[in-house]
């Protein structure tokens, strides 16, 4: 038998407006004015990272079931939950296919401006769970020699394709960070990149993170870009979000207000997921919910002539028409203080998946590096 819950939502998860119909009372807050009196009786939350679940916030609730439409989850404490019986999920890998879009777009960005093939680069991936996983996949299509660092996954399935640190470091022209935050413990990943670590990465180096800014500590970013350990940093994350060090971000090459998963597709998953565990939960019958109204890309055809000879220029060319890394980059530097709203009404974004390329005149080169990306192919014998 169906339940009637009332449910607290963030008002700024997208996509989530009218979900549950006549199946609950819903209100909504700004997630950082969900407070202890507006959830005292309530049956669940649905939140993002700006809301604090704690004994301060829960204690005296009705609380059962807490839904973060987030990959992450440390502003759960999920050990006072679990001992007050309140259940909570995250929805992991939602934005998976964002950031790997993210690094797509800036590793094309990156090889336009420097001038380097992809063939003659190596890309350490450092955490290799949803996100690593699919940038690795999407290098290999570019081109690039991948090298997979991800220490819980090899004790679970043993040590063949993934290396030690120390090795990934001294072997990969770029290194790009894609681990969870985790405070403590033998798998511990806050401040992994010290001092010490930017020691033992090539000399010349490119350093990207878009996984948690506490995983990097920033003084040693800045002496490692200052010493030239390194030749270039992209950062999507940050320590203290959204009070960014102005010196640090001035000493990068790419900057970007934590947006790497903030495609309408990353979004609309996280939301899907909610929905659908609290519906679980209590029994409200929308297991299988999703979005209806994602908007459309406004051109969701990309012609391509494969008679060009420059591969990368013409694939770089195309996913451009999905996403640009550096239009983000030139709106944060605009106004970096602008770091909550940039976030809070970021335009719409829709992942390769959204998207189709019609391939011209194509020998099988393109065809292959465009599905590795993502994209449906279409062929055309000739334009």
């Amino acid at each position: 038998m169906k339940q009637h819950i009332k449910i607290v939502i963030d008002q700024k998860i997208p996509y989530i407006k009218g979900a549950f119909g006549q199946s609950a009372d819903v209100v909504y807050l700004p997630g950082d004015k969900i407070s202890a009196a507006s959830v005292k009786d309530a049956d669940a939350l649905i939140v993002r990272t700006r809301t604090r679940c704690d004994r301060p916030l829960l204690e005296h609730s009705s609380v059962k079931f807490i839904a973060t439409a987030t990959i992450g989850y440390d502003h759960i404490d999920t050990d006072w939950c679990e001992s007050a019986g309140i259940r909570w999920t995250n929805a992991p890998g939602c934005n998976s296919s964002s950031v790997e879009q993210y690094l797509v777009s800036t590793l094309l960005y990156m090889a336009d401006m420097q001038g380097f093939d992809p063939s003659e680069k190596c890309l350490g991936v450092v955490g290799a769970g949803n996100v690593g996983s699919k940038v690795a996949r999407a290098a290999r299509a570019l081109g690039f020699e991948v090298l997979l660092n991800d220490p819980p996954r090899a004790a679970v399935e043993g040590g063949g394709g993934f290396v030690g640190l120390d090795e990934l470091l001294e072997r990969s022209g770029i290194v790009s960070l894609h681990v969870p935050l985790n405070r403590e413990g033998v798998y511990r990943t806050e401040n992994m990149a010290d001092a010490a670590f930017f020691e033992k990465i090539r000399r010349g180096a490119i350093f990207i993170n878009t996984s948690r800014g506490e995983v990097v500590d920033e003084d040693s970013l800045r002496e490692a870009i200052r010493k030239a350990r390194i030749s270039d940093a992209v950062l999507d994350v940050y320590r203290n979000e959204p009070m960014v060090d102005r010196d640090l971000l001035g000493r990068l090459f790419l900057a970007t207000p934590h947006i790497a998963g903030y495609s309408a597709d990353g979004k609309a998953n996280g939301t899907k997921m909610s929905v659908q565990a609290v519906s679980r939960h209590f029994g409200l019958g929308l297991d299988h919910w999703e979005p209806d109204d994602v908007p459309a890309p406004e051109q969701r055809e990309i012609f391509v002539d494969a008679a060009e000879e420059d591969v990368l220029s013409v694939v770089g060319g195309a996913y451009a028409q999905t996403y640009s890394v550096h239009e983000d980059h030139d709106r944060f530097m605009d106004d970096p203080a602008a770091f909550e709203s940039l976030r809070g009404n970021y335009r719409l974004r829709r992942e390769p998946s959204a998207f189709s390329v019609r391939v011209f005149n194509d020998d099988g080169r393109y065809r292959s590096v465009f599905e590795g990306l993502g994209f449906d192919v279409i062929g055309d014998s000739c334009y």
